[in-house]
């Protein structure tokens, strides 16, 4: 099957939680349900939000087949309802390379979402979530820099779409849904079109809470060129409109309603079947520049 079409959604909307900087400790006033003081639910307002987007996620056309998800338990419960209009033959594949994105400490460490396992057997056991797939990356405790986020979204995404393009489980064109964060979506819009603004503050895409932000397919796909530094670590090229695999464009909003350090290494790869052989192959990265 070809992807012809990304959705991507931002969780919707969740309780609140605090970061004492001083001391890197979390805090809410609601139970985690995973007992990770950062990994939150949804609140009962985006619990409904959750439902509405399940409505416009059933009437997607070309329908989704695979859907991408954080592995942040409110990302998980976001999509739960749209998985049960969807389907038993949809499944969800968790992947940390389109997570949270934490800003780099050199002083503590940002406590990590719960293991594939627990999320399969214990946390969402009604999911249809894949127990085979693995992670494009995974993001480093001690968090990133706003380079390294947009180098290892570049990296998940070309992951996910080859993914999906290699497997020959439908035939046609199909849509794939994103289920990820705030930070992360604006990211994921910029390297899928390669367009990244002077000032990484700009407001270019939009992250609502569980808003669908479309991508669409301008040609088929390229295999993303990968070049070497001197360091000899891969530099993915997805900027200057070039974009990871180089063919895609924002093609519009909808939205639900809404209440309102350099030298670190900002991500380790996680191993990957090779293209041919089936053995674990591996890339590595090298921050953009910005």
């Amino acid at each position: 099957m070809v992807v012809t079409t990304i959705f991507v959604t931002r969780h919707a909307f969740r309780v609140g939680y605090t970061l004492n900087a001083a001391t890197g400790e979390y805090h809410t006033n609601s139970p985690s349900p995973t007992e990770i003081p950062n990994d939150v639910p949804l609140s009962a307002y985006g619990v409904g939000q959750s439902k509405e987007l399940a409505i416009a996620v059933a009437e997607i056309d070309p329908p989704v087949r695979e859907v991408f998800c954080s592995p942040f338990y409110r990302c998980l419960q976001t999509i739960e309802p749209a998985i049960k209009k969807l389907g038993e033959n949809v499944h969800v594949r968790v992947d940390n390379g389109i997570g949270e994105w934490y800003g780099h400490s050199s002083t503590f460490t940002h406590p990590s979402p719960p293991p594939l396992s627990l999320l399969c057997t214990k946390y969402f056991p009604s999911l249809n979530i894949n127990p085979e797939y693995r992670p494009s990356c995974i993001p480093s405790p001690s968090g990133e820099t706003i380079a390294g986020l947009h180098d290892r979204v570049a990296h998940a995404l070309s992951c996910i779409i080859q993914t999906v393009d290699s497997e020959s489980v439908a035939e046609g064109e199909v849509s794939i849904l994103i289920c990820t964060h705030a930070a992360t979506l604006i990211a994921i819009g910029r390297c899928l079109t390669g367009n990244m603004p002077s000032d990484v503050n700009q407001e270019d895409y939009l992250a609502p809470c569980a808003g669908l932000t479309k991508f669409v397919r301008r040609k088929p796909s390229v295999n993303q060129e990968v070049e070497h530094g001197a360091d000899g670590k891969g530099i993915m090229d997805w900027k200057d409109g070039k974009g990871a695999e180089r063919t895609w464009h924002f093609s519009g909003e909808e939205t639900f309603s809404d209440p309102g350090s350099t030298g670190v290494e900002p991500w380790a790869l996680a191993e990957r079947p090779g293209p041919n052989d089936g053995q674990p192959t591996s890339v590595n990265s090298s921050r953009a520049k910005m």
